[in-house]
């Protein structure tokens, strides 16, 4: 089970997002994507914490709060949706 947390701000970091959520339990593993061409974090991270009721009490209390000059959406991630073959249509 995983944590979504969106709206990031673009200078945090895995440690900075480990220390806030740190507050509400221990911290399994923090992955901030970044993009391909750039390498700039994307404004989304997804956090692991040790249990459901942690990860539970980090979502009510960091769902809509303000952080780094942001309004964090923080919500349990959803299973990645399976993408189309990626074009063509030929046959």
């Amino acid at each position: 089970m995983s944590i979504y947390v969106g709206n990031l701000s673009y200078d945090a970091s895995r440690d900075d997002i480990e220390a806030v959520f740190t507050d509400y339990g221990k911290v399994q593993r923090v992955h901030l994507p970044t993009d391909r061409e750039t390498g700039r974090p994307r404004g989304f991270a997804f956090v692991e914490m040790s249990s459901e009721d942690e990860e539970t009490a980090a979502i009510e209390a960091l769902d809509g709060a303000e952080w780094m000059g942001r309004d964090l959406r923080v919500n349990k991630a959803r299973p990645r949706e399976q993408r189309g073959g990626g074009g063509g249509g030929r046959f």
